[in-house]
């Protein structure tokens, strides 16, 4: 039903645009060159309305058009990465508001000097997974330190985690109940009284592949379990991509591990002003707008890469 759903929202967005074309057609034959100023205009939106569509071309992954599941850690830098996971999580909210994306903080970490150490969130909506797994990969700041009295550069990392929602009727990731080993506790951290008088917290431990995740951010101990789950079945998703490409990138002679200090974009603020995607080459001056949330044309570049690659 969801399959058929997405099916005829596709259908019902090129039936609008059909009818648009008609519409400006017919306005144009008019010949009333009243309607110009307007005519470029609504071109020009449909245009664009276009070149979105044919972006979403580029995502054909079998979860690709749901949503995802945005996962910030701090690395190398101490209180500087911590500071740097923070913006990132702005520049990512601030994305998804942006771009008319839902999003829901699942767990955070905060640091404790400032920013934060790590955190989850939850995006909703049309290709949400499709555009940010461009993301993915470590992500390096160099700056003049707010946190050093000697005011030195410093050079910060932070991964960049991104996950597809898989719903637990997705019969491609099943789990087994007796391989989990599920812990409730007592939240920590901000969220009131509430949250600290009751054990609503969960830590569940995947035993076969030893991964584990948890959920403290809501006061339901039920809601903060299938949080978990969620990440949890993402990161089993992963884990059976990551296998398969392994093995068909062996197969090709191709195939080279992921290593930490493999950043995929550098984002410069001394002593020049520059952010660069080092997968793609892209780059631009405006630091500022990047971070806050102006990163679609990396995306779209990355994708477009991708697809000439293949």
């Amino acid at each position: 039903m969801r399959k058929i759903a997405g099916l005829q929202n596709e259908i019902d967005i090129w039936a609008a645009i059909s009818r648009k074309t008609s519409d400006l057609l017919d306005l144009a034959n008019t010949g009333d060159k009243s309607f110009r100023d307007e005519l470029l205009q609504e071109i020009g939106e449909l245009k664009q309305q276009l070149d979105n569509l044919e972006l979403t071309t580029l995502l054909s992954g079998p979860y690709d058009s749901g949503n995802a599941l945005l996962s910030i850690n701090a690395g190398a830098g101490g209180t500087d990465a911590q500071d740097w996971a923070a913006m990132l999580m702005r520049m990512y909210l601030r994305w998804a508001e942006q771009n008319n994306y839902s999003s829901e903080i699942i767990t955070k970490s905060d640091g404790e000097e400032a920013g934060i150490k790590s955190i989850t969130i939850h995006i909703e909506g049309s290709y949400a997974y499709g555009y940010l797994r461009a993301e993915k990969g470590v992500h390096r700041l160099v700056r003049l330190s707010p946190f050093d009295a000697a005011h030195r550069r410093h050079t910060s990392f932070v991964q960049v985690e991104v996950l597809p929602e898989v719903t637990a009727e997705d019969p491609s990731i099943t789990i087994n109940p007796d391989d989990l080993m599920i812990d409730i506790y007592k939240s920590s951290g901000a969220g009131g009284q509430n949250v600290q008088k009751n054990a609503t917290a969960v830590r569940i431990t995947h035993r076969p592949t030893g991964i584990v995740v948890s959920c403290q951010n809501e006061r339901s101990q039920l809601q903060n379990k299938d949080n978990a789950l969620k990440v949890l079945r993402g990161r089993l998703y992963e884990i059976k991509l990551a296998e398969q490409e392994k093995q068909i990138s062996k197969l090709r002679g191709e195939y080279q591990k992921a290593e930490w200090g493999n950043q995929i974009r550098s984002y410069i603020l001394h002593p020049y002003q520059k952010v660069k995607d080092h997968r793609t080459e892209y780059e631009t001056g405006n630091i500022n707008a990047v971070l806050d949330g102006d990163i679609n044309a990396f995306i779209e570049t990355y994708l477009q890469k991708k697809d000439k690659g293949k």
